[in-house]
């Protein structure tokens, strides 16, 4: 032992390292020669299946899917809301066995969340509507189809018997199409219907204007260019049956035109009301915005109201969903269930929402970030990466089931918030 002043120094004994030693140290991982498979199992967050998306979509299909309205405030600030609200966990809690599912609508589920309707949704992979109600059906979580599917209610019937599959509803100025569409959901076995109404026009998404997007893709000098490194988008877009509408006709135009000319800014409380008699399944609203509308949704025969502002893709500067819950949970109480969707890209923005009054959670965006980065395979992942993030919030929380979060586990710090 060597002294220097007052400070005293431990020599550290050397040794020669033993060839045992340096064996018990080189642990390789087995290689995955899957190329889909090890970028899947690299993705750890629903940003690293956007990231492989990016990649490997072309840009108008892309933007689609990740864009919002005018200058995309409304998404931003969601997102940004649930990225600075502050959890309040509880220590020493017996977390060894931790239970996410709940009972929705009469029905159990494995998960806190569903997949919400989308549109179009082959145009950004080609499994499309088909990869995500399996995914859904496997995982024991709900799925909706939209009006605007590229896959008919009976291929999802049929490719997922065994789910629980919703069918969306835009009110079209065709009334009798409209309802052609209920009817065939009903025979299809679909046990809900979500009304959608907050599309009496269909939002500036400026990105889609900007790409000269439509309904099919188009082939122009820049999709040409933007394609050559994302071959494989185009050759299952150009090797499997075309892209169209399933519940409509053909249509060659922008998306806004499309929107526009179909969607009828006329619909009130009382066609809601007319809806409510002729359908006797589940009947939930999606789009409600303030609290007024959400008691006159459930005045009317909603069984459920879905706080939404269509993922920031309609009003820009509209209501953050995520804020709105305790007050529409204190006016609405048990009457109804309380559904949230917008800007969920974590497990933990699920429990924040479900401990702020939230019955149950949709997500849309994060789906289809993993549908991109890997088809069927990729909505797993994104399933699977959610679903692992609310075991180990509720864990970190103090909480072994949904049932026991409440206000008192999340408190909101943003600069949104009143």
């Amino acid at each position: 032992m060597a002294q220097s002043g007052s400070r005293t120094r431990v020599k550290v004994k050397r040794r020669i390292p033993h060839i045992g030693d340096l064996a018990a140290l080189l642990k390789f991982r087995k290689p995955i020669f899957s190329a889909k498979k090890r970028r899947l199992t690299r993705a750890l967050t629903i940003y690293d299946l956007r990231a492989i998306a990016k990649r490997r979509t072309p840009q108008a299909p892309f933007d689609y899917t990740d864009g919002s309205a005018d200058q995309e405030i409304s998404l931003t600030r969601a997102r940004k809301t649930f990225e600075e609200i502050e959890f309040i966990p509880n220590v020493l809690r017996d977390v060894s066995k931790v239970d996410a599912s709940v009972t929705m609508l009469g029905r159990k589920h494995s998960l806190p969340f569903g997949i919400a309707p989308t549109g179009f949704t082959r145009m950004m992979q080609t499994e499309g509507e088909i990869a995500g109600c399996t995914a859904a059906a496997d995982a024991g979580i709900p799925y909706t189809l939209s009006t605007m599917g590229t896959r008919s209610i009976e291929d999802v019937a049929a490719a997922a018997p065994h789910g629980r599959n919703w069918f969306q509803l835009y009110m079209w100025k065709d009334r009798d199409r409209s309802m052609a569409l209920v009817d065939r959901a009903k025979a299809a076995g679909f046990d809900t219907l979500v009304l959608t109404v907050d599309v009496p026009v269909a939002g500036a998404r400026l990105r889609d204007v900007r790409n000269g997007m439509t309904i099919p893709p188009s082939l122009t000098s820049k999709t040409i260019l933007n394609a050559i490194p994302r071959p494989a988008w185009w050759l299952n877009f150009l090797t499997t049956d075309p892209l169209k509408f399933a519940s409509m006709d053909a249509w060659n135009g922008t998306v806004a035109e499309l929107l526009d000319s179909m969607f009828d800014p006329t619909v009130t409380f009382e066609d809601l009301k007319w809806i409510r008699k002729n359908w006797k399944g589940k009947l939930v609203v999606k789009g409600i915005q303030n609290v007024d509308d959400a008691v006159k949704s459930v005045s009317a025969g909603a069984d459920a109201i879905i706080l939404s502002n269509h993922g920031g893709r309609q009003l820009d500067r509209a209501p953050v969903p995520f804020l709105l819950l305790p007050e529409v949970r204190k006016k609405i109480g048990k009457k109804a269930e309380l559904h949230m969707d917008t800007g969920i890209m974590h497990g933990a923005d699920i429990v924040a929402a479900l401990a702020n009054g939230a019955n149950f959670t949709w997500i849309g965006r994060a789906y289809l970030y993993g549908l991109m980065a890997g088809g069927r395979d990729g909505v797993d992942r994104s399933i699977e990466i959610l679903s692992s993030q609310v075991y180990r919030t509720m864990k970190l929380l103090g909480v072994k089931s949904v049932s026991e979060l409440n206000p008192s586990h999340v408190r909101t710090i943003n600069r949104f918030a009143k």
